[in-house]
């Protein structure tokens, strides 16, 4: 969720590696959206008047303030269905929805997801102006879905309620958290959720090509009476009722940043393991009922000023590496992420492991972690 980090973090990610360096940076001032797009395309896009969008939560990397200025600059409605739903449905809306008006124009979903979508012929091609600076293992080659950000699992802690915070995997397992850890919903239809339990398999032996050990330990976890199958966001965490929350860090670091003057969060990326890296994928409809307005947020989110907006909302754009080399992150966003050290050798999985991933945990899943009895 590649990207190199020189200088303030550099991230050479390949889908199956990456490492991350520390260092500084004067960044220069992101040009405008729309500075070399075709005016028929925005113009057309205008005429549309609409864009409809599916599961993207205001709160998630910073996607509240992208669709409020894309919809200002442009004159153009966004509707944003089900923001708090899953990759899962955001796909069967395609499928469901695709004689409709309301049907959705664009997904972001995780990489599984996108190749699922892709094969089931969901997705149609478009490359944006800044194509080429999208790593190539990040994207399909024919344009149907193409990375946007990426990020790392990591836990966010309450630490008015938890007073002794977890360091480990293995601390998760301790009976003082006893109904405590929570993920981002189900894994068997959550990107983010799913991420969790990959990245739990990398820290309890398991690898990229066995999913199993992370099913097992939340078969530990859940059989310890620690696991919370509530799906945690800012309000559960910061109420205290998922007051250990394993989720994306751009996510968490929103969390802490919400809770402020309501509740102390620690965000920390857990010791003694790889950090698990993912990143997300957009792709527009086959059957958008507005494809040019979906064409003209492709083009924003790709642009500097959208990739920066993710940055703005902690979550690492995909053009990173080229944009670092330009001299365009500023310093001051930089300075707000987590240290560069804790994102030394994260990991990310390649599509073909992850698709065999889940398969292996709609198998297992229901059959090890047993939940409502």
């Amino acid at each position: 969720m590649s990207l190199d980090r020189r200088t303030v973090l550099r991230a050479g990610l390949g889908l199956s590696g990456a490492s991350l360096l520390g260092g500084t940076l004067t960044a220069r001032r992101a040009f405008a959206a729309d500075a070399t797009l075709p005016a028929a395309l925005v113009d057309a896009a205008k005429k549309e008047g609409k864009l409809n969008v599916i599961t993207l939560p205001r709160d998630w990397a910073d996607y509240g303030e992208l669709m409020d200025t894309f919809s200002s600059r442009y004159g153009i409605a966004i509707d944003d269905a089900n923001p708090d739903g899953t990759s899962a449905e955001e796909l069967q809306a395609i499928r469901s929805l695709k004689t409709q008006s309301r049907a959705p124009d664009s997904v972001d979903v995780g990489p599984s997801f996108a190749v699922t979508g892709a094969a089931e012929k969901l997705f149609q091609n478009y490359k944006v102006a800044t194509w080429n600076e999208i790593p190539d293992d990040l994207k399909d080659p024919s344009g149907l879905w193409y990375g946007d950000y990426f990020g790392v699992t990591s836990f966010a802690v309450n630490k008015a309620v938890v007073k002794n915070v977890p360091r480990t995997w293995a601390d998760l397992l301790k009976p003082e958290y006893k109904g405590m850890v929570a993920i981002g919903g189900s894994p068997l239809k959550a990107g983010e959720a799913f991420g969790s339990v990959y990245a739990a398999a990398l820290a309890n032996g398991g690898s990229f090509d066995n999913i199993a050990p992370g099913i097992d330990f939340f078969g530990k976890l859940n059989g310890a009476g620690n696991f919370n199958p509530v799906k945690c966001d800012t309000g559960t965490v910061v109420t205290g009722q998922t007051p250990i929350a394993i989720k994306w860090d751009y996510l968490n670091l929103a969390i802490r940043d919400g809770a402020a003057g309501k509740a102390e969060i620690e965000v920390l990326l857990p010791d003694g393991a790889p950090p698990y890296g993912n990143f997300y994928c957009q792709a527009i409809s086959v059957y958008a009922p507005h494809p040019n307005a979906a064409k003209l947020w492709m083009e924003y989110l790709y642009s500097d000023e959208g990739q920066l907006g993710f940055l703005k909302g902690y979550a690492h754009p995909i053009r990173f590496t080229a944009m670092l080399a330009a001299g365009k992150i500023p310093a001051e966003l930089m300075a707000k992420l987590p240290s560069a050290d804790a994102y030394k050798g994260v990991k990310f999985a390649s599509e073909a492991q992850s698709t065999a991933a889940k398969t292996v945990l709609a198998d297992m899943w229901p059959k090890v972690v047993k939940l409502g009895g």
